[in-house]
């Protein structure tokens, strides 16, 4: 007769390579068609370098203190991991829905927070290599040197995760491919363009400026300025409870729609 430790060990011996599957399963899914995941985002990124960091922002001049170009990219980089661990997330886990390979892991004996974190983790790692290949990149254009590591780590990454949970979550609620593309352009991308990412918000009218504060984006991309440039519109602990905050919420949500299998059991 089996011992319970050694049950335990063994479900989570299943989960630990359910786990490692489906990561492993979403990175090969985006790097298989590196041309179409990982490329476009950085021939975007030169575009904004060149137009608003090399032709407009000589016009500018400095920004809170640091050339203007210094100053976008930062939210450059985090624009294009935001968009991308979006997208990872939401277009993998459809896609399970849509070829109906979702139930398969359902019924197996695997945690649904084991699935939920695959997805997410495979979200991630597409977010930080295309941020990796824009952050690259910037160097054709710019030298910067990154003032705090371990903050510009720490914000980049859970951004990412954050942003992956949002995919999934919108996955939940897609019934077809279209559904997928109205959170991306109608909330996330009015979100990070109005984030920061090309001025400061202190040069708001104070109307426009508590406006801006509902922005969780804002808190982010000021995060990660504060980790690469070394300053910021807001302390730091904003951007770190912000981001912890929506991180815990959104994982509570996209785990209760998984155990209640909205949208996939019915």
């Amino acid at each position: 007769m089996n011992s319970p430790h050694a049950s335990s060990r063994s479900i989570a011996a299943v989960n630990w390579v359910a786990f490692k599957t489906l990561v492993s399963k979403e990175i090969r899914r985006f790097t298989r068609i590196w041309v179409q995941t990982i490329v476009p985002p950085a021939v975007s990124a030169v575009l904004y370098m060149m137009i608003f960091g090399k032709l407009i922002g000589t016009r500018i001049g400095d920004m809170d203190g640091h050339p203007y170009i210094n100053f976008v990219v930062p939210g450059i980089i985090m624009m294009a991991v935001i968009t991308n661990s979006y997208s990872n997330a939401v277009s993998s886990f459809f896609g399970a829905k849509f070829q109906h390979h979702i139930e398969e892991m359902l019924i197996a004996p695997i945690h649904n927070w084991v699935i939920l974190a695959g997805y997410v983790v495979g979200g991630v790692c597409r977010g930080l290599a295309v941020g990796a290949l824009v952050a690259a990149v910037s160097l054709f254009f710019t030298r910067i040197t990154v003032e705090n590591p371990l903050i510009t780590v720490m914000v980049v990454v859970l951004t990412s995760t954050l942003f992956a949970l949002g995919g999934v979550i919108n996955s939940v609620y897609a019934k077809s491919f279209d559904d997928i593309s109205i959170i991306p352009n109608f909330v996330l991308t009015p979100l990070t363009y109005l984030g920061g990412i090309f001025y400061s918000v202190k040069l708001l009218p104070d109307f426009w400026y508590n406006i801006s504060l509902l922005n969780p984006v804002l808190y982010m991309i000021n995060g990660f300025r504060y980790g690469i440039l070394g300053s910021s519109d807001f302390p730091l602990w904003w951007s770190f409870f912000v981001i912890a905050v929506f991180i815990l919420v959104l994982a509570a949500i996209a785990l209760h729609l998984m155990n209640k299998g909205v949208g996939i059991k019915s």
